[in-house]
């Protein structure tokens, strides 16, 4: 609610920067149904029916996933990328034209979708510690039919600098993957590492506890970061060197 009030910008209205304006006009409010919407719904819809239990093992901030077991259908309601906010980040995909994706936080593979969707030619590295959600994800490409997925199996820290070392400049980073302060900006420095100008960072649920709005606060301030945007759920960050430094709460 407190976002609510303090934000502005519905719909670029108050927006100086003529990118900043065009992402919100053009980008953020467009309604255009894409194609691979419609397959991602009937995959989350096939998701919510399964019964499938999963045994949770703490990896990241532990209350992510308090319970030890939890059934497909209750990990896809409680923790899935909502259609709203994954279609946005389809969207920014098409829209910069990234081809080397990362996702840290698989999860049932909803969110991966939205990422390898848009482009079948583009490749997406998809990192997730539990062993039973990567065999539930691959399960969901395959389905899907999608083959520019890659599931890495592992915790975050161990597998993403060696992907980093070999993986190129990457031009797209989701972090949702841990939601602890010192992990969230230990893989932010090392993501930069591999940035270029036209990268774009997002960060999941940035308002998610105190330690997540500190790690936003610390993000938003780097030296690197050009242009951050607030959108009460996550917040989007471009490094984009020629952009007049500036922080935006957005409506959504």
């Amino acid at each position: 609610m407190r976002h609510q009030f303090r934000a502005r910008h519905r719909k670029g209205y108050g927006i100086h920067s003529p990118f900043v304006f065009y992402f919100v006009r053009e980008v953020m409010y467009e309604r255009y149904p894409f194609y691979g919407f419609a397959t991602i719904q009937a995959v989350r819809e096939m998701l919510q029916r399964s019964r499938q239990k999963i045994n949770i093992k703490s990896i990241g901030a532990p209350s992510v996933y308090p319970a030890k077991e939890k059934t497909i259908r209750q990990l896809v309601k409680e923790g899935s990328m909502p259609a709203r906010y994954g279609e946005l980040l389809f969207r920014i995909i098409v829209w910069q034209s990234c081809q080397n994706i990362v996702e840290l936080g698989t999860g049932t593979g909803i969110g991966s979708l939205y990422l390898s969707l848009p482009d079948s030619r583009s490749k997406v590295t998809t990192i997730e510690g539990n062993e039973e959600l990567c065999h539930v994800a691959s399960h969901v490409f395959e389905n899907a039919g999608v083959s520019n997925v890659r599931v890495l199996n592992g915790k975050i820290d161990e597998v993403l600098p060696g992907f980093l070392k070999e993986s190129g400049d990457v031009d797209f980073v989701l972090f949702d993957g841990d939601h602890q302060y010192e992990k969230t900006l230990q893989y932010f420095e090392m993501c930069l590492a591999r940035c270029h100008n036209n990268t774009v960072l997002v960060f999941d649920d940035i308002h998610w506890s105190p330690e997540m709005e500190k790690a936003w606060i610390e993000i938003v301030n780097h030296p690197e970061v050009s242009v951050s945007i607030d959108l009460f759920r996550m917040g989007i960050v471009f490094l984009k060197k020629e952009c007049t430094r500036q922080h935006y709460l957005v409506r959504y």
